[in-house]
């Protein structure tokens, strides 16, 4: 899939967000965004997740434009801001709830997923009795369930132990060679050096590489 985002900018009243925006992702790749809260990277997101509209300018999927207000982009999955579940489901169950949507997947699959994310041990807890970096976990598993295209993960790690982030960051690697496209947001640096084949980086709402 080829994601094009031509000439976008965002307001919010007379609050601009994003100025002029011009990117493109690819099948295969890792796309790092970089900058300080409150520069844009998660509106942008939103954006090509088909949650806003942009104020102007377009956003194509394989040359052809979505409107949010009537279609949202397929094959995209994503985690963006604070992970939101059932509190009282367990993980296991949300996850369960979100797959009898599609229902593309089965319970295999679903399981598969929590260990990737090391969070099978907790599978049977009430997502209200989860810690931050469980909730985070489940988060992300969510967004790599399924065979979805595109994978967005914005600030994906906040309070994830290391071991498991470095099983995480080996998978994204394995599903881009696979031909998936991730866009991951984040303040750490390493990270995103480690991970990103092209990094772009916000400034008030203006997008370099």
């Amino acid at each position: 899939m080829r994601i094009e985002v031509k000439n976008v900018s965002k307001s919010f009243k007379n609050n601009v967000i994003l100025r002029d925006v011009n990117m493109t992702f690819e099948s295969g790749k890792i796309y790092g965004f970089s900058g300080r809260n409150g520069s844009g990277k998660s509106v942008l997101l939103k954006l090509i997740c088909g949650l806003y509209v942009p104020t102007s300018g377009v956003i194509l999927y394989d040359g052809v434009k979505i409107n949010p207000r009537i279609d949202t982009p397929k094959h995209i999955a994503a985690l963006i801001e604070n992970p939101a579940f059932f509190p009282n489901l367990t993980g296991y169950e949300n996850l369960k709830l979100l797959a009898d949507i599609k229902k593309e997947i089965g319970d295999k699959e679903i399981l598969e997923t929590l260990e990737k994310v090391n969070l099978i041990s907790e599978k049977d807890k009430k997502f209200s009795k989860y810690s931050l970096g469980m909730k985070q976990k489940l988060g992300i598993a969510q967004a790599i369930m399924e065979d979805n295209q595109v994978i967005i993960l914005d600030e994906p790690f906040n309070a994830i132990e290391n071991d498991t982030v470095l099983r995480i960051k080996t998978y994204l690697k394995e599903l881009a060679n696979s031909g998936k496209t991730i866009i991951i947001s984040s303040h750490i640096k390493d990270d995103l050096e480690e991970l990103s084949d092209k990094i772009y980086y916000f400034d008030a709402g203006v997008v370099h590489e």
